[in-house]
């Protein structure tokens, strides 16, 4: 599979280090990205991380913007500028460095997040509150669909046998 799905609870060891679940750890190798490329998530209190599928997002969606633009320069900021890219030792764990541990508020464990194309690094109860979150939104979200699934047709319904008129 080359997309991130589920979701993994790690500690940090003493050393600050962390594994990467090795599912995740797969898909990063197929990508062929050497290490992986991290960075705050823009609306929300999590990192966002991947490799060249990410990258290629990001340039792609970027490349959508006038060059030299004040929205470009400054996405660019955002995405690239406060972006790390950390090693991946052989036992696929990585070193969270201080600056994005801050932004995630993460202390001693963090909560890997699949999201198909990327993944999210969480502190573990943010990531909590915001699953329930996600998880309201989207059953209301799938009464608005369901309801619109239902409004009457605009068109005349015909009777089986019947005729248009």
């Amino acid at each position: 599979m080359n997309r991130f799905v589920s979701n993994f609870t790690n500690k940090l060891d003493s050393k600050g280090r962390v594994s990467i679940p090795a599912s995740f750890r797969s898909v990063l190798a197929r990508d062929g990205f050497e290490g992986l490329y991290v960075h705050p998530a823009l609306d929300s209190s999590a990192l966002d991380a991947g490799g060249n599928v990410l990258l290629n997002e990001i340039d792609a969606f970027l490349s959508t913007l006038p060059p030299y633009s004040d929205e470009r320069d400054q996405l660019s900021t955002a995405l690239f500028g406060t972006s790390e890219i950390l090693k991946v030792d052989p036992e696929g764990r990585v070193i969270l460095t201080e600056s994005v541990k801050v932004h995630a508020a993460i202390d001693d464990a963090v909560t890997f997040v699949g999201l198909g194309h990327k993944f999210q690094i969480w502190e573990p109860s943010r990531f909590r509150a915001h699953l329930e979150e996600a998880r309201t939104k989207v059953r209301d979200l799938k009464k608005v669909l369901g309801a619109r699934m239902l409004e009457p047709r605009t068109m005349q319904e015909i009777s089986p046998g019947g005729r248009e008129r």
